[in-house]
């Protein structure tokens, strides 16, 4: 396994991790992700720690706590052995102060989380959504006294748009509290939104992704195929609605390129695809998550081994889009500059 520093952190990640978001299933949503029970899970720690798999994410709404939970139990006895990434921010309740991430939210939450995961610190919590009701200095202040109480090892967010990731590291820096180092995203090659923004951001300040989804909300498993119907056991069936939409004739253009490449370098689509996403800037981690030992160690077969320049060269075709405003013009720009480089004198 690869290990790569989590954004200009010192702390070192491999390069996939595993998403408990399968762990204690319930609910429409994530019922459909899995149920995978303790004894369950803990077989499929022992598979990614045998791998050099040592980071594990999971969040307070997943299941409603469950799945810190049950990862709790699967990590007892080697909590030192192991990195722990969790998220807070959202509804875990109907109460008025049971979502965001105001200072009495984030400090009961943190304890929260740390009695379902049974250890006493939690190496990365990642804020799950910005809180505009919240001023980003009350959140920085309570975030830097969690973690002069020795509860946080570092902090990072997820779903936030450039600008609050911005104001709130300009907040750290003003006032010496933590930077937020690792930025949680939606990354695969059919939803490459995050280049537009964030990447570059995460390039000049140092955040490190860690991407969630890679295979595309379950469409890039090489289940989903051109004139053929979606299968009975995909997930897709419950869950489709949850995630972001894909046009049909993009995903079937994107997955003939893939199925092309796995055919040439005798891997999977799904290995195909991570690999791809594990070759991108700024990438710390690929979060994987399965149900079941045989999806585990298909998606650990993504690493390894590397995709050529011409491979990748053909994805990035074939999954391309148009940048939206204002990024498009900074692109032609970009062509530009390529095309005339040789004529500057």
């Amino acid at each position: 396994m690869e290990y790569r520093a989590l954004g200009q952190s010192g702390l070192k990640v491999p390069a996939l991790s595993f998403g408990a978001g399968t762990f204690g299933g319930s609910g429409p949503l994530f019922g459909a992700w899995g149920n995978t029970d303790a004894t369950q899970a803990r077989r499929l720690i022992d598979i990614c720690m045998d791998a050099g798999v040592n980071l594990f994410d999971t969040a307070d709404v997943y299941s409603n706590g469950a799945s810190e939970e049950v990862l709790g139990a699967a990590i007892k006895g080697r909590r030192d052995r192991v990195l722990i990434s969790t998220k807070t921010g959202l509804p875990t309740g109907d109460g008025p102060n049971d979502a965001g991430t105001s200072r009495f939210r984030l400090v009961r939450a943190v304890d929260d989380a740390l009695r379902r995961l049974g250890t006493d610190y939690i190496d990365l919590l990642q804020l799950h959504a910005f809180d505009a009701a919240t001023p980003v200095e009350e959140v920085l202040a309570t975030l830097d006294s969690l973690v002069r109480a020795g509860k946080l090892r570092y902090v990072g967010v997820s779903n936030f748009a450039g600008w609050q990731i911005m104001k709130s590291l300009a907040v750290a820096d003003q006032h010496g509290w933590p930077r937020y180092v690792a930025n949680q995203v939606y990354y695969s090659l059919i939803g490459r939104d995050y280049e537009w923004d964030l990447m570059p951001l995460g390039a000049d300040q140092g955040l490190g992704a860690l991407v969630w989804s890679p295979l595309g909300w379950g469409r890039l498993t090489g289940q989903v195929r051109r004139g053929a119907p979606l299968p009975e056991r995909s997930r897709l069936h419950e869950t489709a609605s949850f995630g972001p939409p894909v046009d049909d004739e993009y995903l079937y253009r994107v997955v003939d390129a893939l199925d092309d490449v796995a055919a040439e370098t005798g891997k999977t689509v799904p290995q195909v695809a991570l690999n791809w996403l594990l070759q991108r800037p700024t990438v710390s981690s690929v979060i994987i998550g399965a149900r079941n030992e045989a999806q585990l160690r298909q998606n650990l077969g993504a690493v390894g081994w590397s995709l050529t320049a011409e491979q990748v060269a053909r994805l990035d075709a074939a999954s391309a889009v148009t940048a939206p405003y204002p990024y498009f013009p900074y692109r032609r720009q970009e062509a530009f500059a390529r095309v005339n480089a040789p004529m500057r004198g």
